[in-house]
């Protein structure tokens, strides 16, 4: 069983909109269910069903940003807020360096 969507699609999480595009494609031909034999249907729908949810998700920017979030703090569930913070915003480049001379009230 994928444990995240980027799985289910057989992607990295760095993978780009055309990538996610591609993969999807590429499960689709193979895995609709009118593609597939009739004894196949069921299990074929289902798992069409997921790779659909995959897709729709991660192709759409917000969408994947708040599942990207929720799957991080998934990962690290033990972390400190303070070092979550850090570490994402390490990750997107903003930095939340505080400087003394600005950070008073004068």
């Amino acid at each position: 069983m994928a444990s995240s969507l980027y799985e289910v699609l057989g992607i990295p999480m760095s993978a780009s909109g055309h990538e996610i595009k591609a993969a999807y494609r590429k499960l689709a031909r193979t895995c609709h269910p009118d593609v597939v034999s009739i004894n196949q249907k069921e299990v074929s729908a289902n798992l069409f069903k997921k790779i659909h949810a995959a897709y729709s998700t991660l192709s759409d920017p917000d969408r994947r940003a708040n599942y990207d979030r929720d799957l991080y703090c998934r990962v690290r569930p033990y972390t400190s807020m303070s070092m979550q913070s850090a570490t994402m915003a390490a990750a997107t480049g903003y930095s939340a360096c505080r400087n003394w001379e600005t950070d008073q009230c004068w």
